[in-house]
């Protein structure tokens, strides 16, 4: 297979990937990415046993045993629960956008932020009705947070999973250097966001939401957080993230005396479609040399100092995050970190920068998609709206992230 037709395969994959869908063809990212695999095999990029063994079957075990928990809770309605707490205990808008950051941020820490987003929107475009509040800065709060806040775990979206597995970084240790800079990257979304919407939000209270709370399956959802516990006990003192995830998973199934079929209903078999077809992609790319021809010319750019190091491939994960999405970025340039002058510190740069991108645009990352198309009947959020307030976000973020990462590295931490 010559090296152009494998660069054209990948060119043709990554195109579906981030233009989110092809109209004609009716192409989206799963289904372009299997094309993309199949094609790579076909044309000889690797054989069949090879793209087998190209994928990872860490990061899919430590995928799939966190989407059956998160089923069952789901199933159990824990999350539209937390929601009507948190939100049917507010009363105004500056209380609510501050406590949808808080929420989002931190339940996105512990669960894949996309499984927030699809929990929150319905209850905050609801609340937002009945008390006439201007839903655009609690859907751009509710989006930006989520992505915010999980960039503080292993487990908190699935580009932190594959650096997770490919870093050899702990859980714990993973969750201690990224905490301060998710805190203060939420805090900083508060403040653009108030800043931006301050006409809209000033002034609004009222004396109590008309939320209805949902219907909760007590026992179950009591199950599922115990294991849960369990699992969080788990990735802190086991360095094998996808067998805790998986016995998690299989831990739920066996208590929760359910039908599992409601709660595999929840799981996104696409996302793991979409993620082996990657790995075989990627796989093939790197066989044909390009992944270190792209990394050829960029080197240049990197420099040698730690700083320089730190600046330069930020902005790189963002600029490429954006254009061929993070998750795809992320497989790529797992294959670049030894060419760093302290490579397990540049993952940590890696899943703050590629999760930070996601707020740059409106279709930066899957979470954002999920809450405008959610709340789309009933308030669209134009495209510059959210970057005045995306961009920024993203570039701040990262500069606070820049400076706390050099900082541990400088303190050799």
């Amino acid at each position: 297979m010559t090296t152009y037709l494998a660069l054209a395969i990948f060119i043709l994959t990554y195109l579906v990937i981030a233009s989110q869908k092809i109209p004609y063809l009716h192409l989206d990212r799963p289904s372009g990415a299997l094309a993309g695999a199949v094609l790579m095999v076909l044309a000889g990029g690797l054989t069949l046993d090879e793209a087998y063994h190209a994928i990872n079957y860490d990061t899919i075990t430590l995928l799939l045993g966190m989407m059956i928990l998160v089923g069952y809770l789901r199933y159990a309605r824990f999350f539209r629960y937390m929601a009507f707490l948190l939100l049917s205990r507010l009363h105004s808008g500056t209380q609510l956008l501050a406590g949808i950051i808080l929420a989002s941020g931190l339940l996105s820490a512990i669960f894949v932020n996309d499984t927030i987003c699809l929990m929150m929107t319905p209850l905050v475009v609801q609340l937002c009705e009945e008390t006439k509040l201007d839903m655009a800065p609690f859907l751009i709060a509710l989006a930006t947070a989520s992505n915010i806040g999980s960039v503080m775990t292993l487990v908190g979206n699935p580009q932190n999973m594959l650096v997770g597995i490919y870093s050899g970084w702990s859980y714990g240790g993973f969750f201690l250097r990224l905490l301060p800079i998710g805190v203060l990257g939420l805090a900083l979304d508060f403040i653009l966001i108030y800043f931006i919407f301050k006409k809209s939000l000033a002034g609004k209270t009222w004396e109590k939401a008309h939320l209805v709370a949902p219907r909760v399956d007590v026992r179950l959802m009591r199950k599922g957080l115990l294991v849960l516990a369990g699992a969080l006990l788990g990735f802190l003192f086991s360095p094998k993230l996808a067998l805790v995830s998986i016995s998690a998973g299989t831990a739920i199934i066996l208590l929760a005396r359910k039908p599992p079929s409601r709660a595999f209903e929840y799981i996104d078999w696409e996302l793991l479609l979409f993620f082996c077809g990657l790995f075989i992609v990627v796989a093939g790319i790197n066989k044909a040399g390009l992944v270190e021809s792209m990394f050829t010319p960029l080197k240049g750019f990197l420099g040698h100092s730690l700083w320089q190091q730190l600046s330069v491939f930020s902005a790189l994960a963002i600029f490429f995050s954006n254009l061929v999405s993070n998750v795809p970025f992320v497989l790529i340039a797992a294959h670049w970190m030894d060419a760093f002058a302290q490579p397990k510190l540049m993952w940590l740069v890696l899943a703050m920068a590629s999760t930070f991108a996601g707020n740059f645009t409106i279709v930066g990352s899957v979470a954002n998609m999920i809450v405008m198309e959610l709340a789309r009947e009933h308030k669209r959020i134009p495209f510059w709206t959210f970057f005045k307030i995306g961009a920024p976000l993203t570039l701040l973020s990262t500069a606070i992230g820049v400076a706390i990462l050099g900082w541990y590295a400088m303190l050799g931490w």
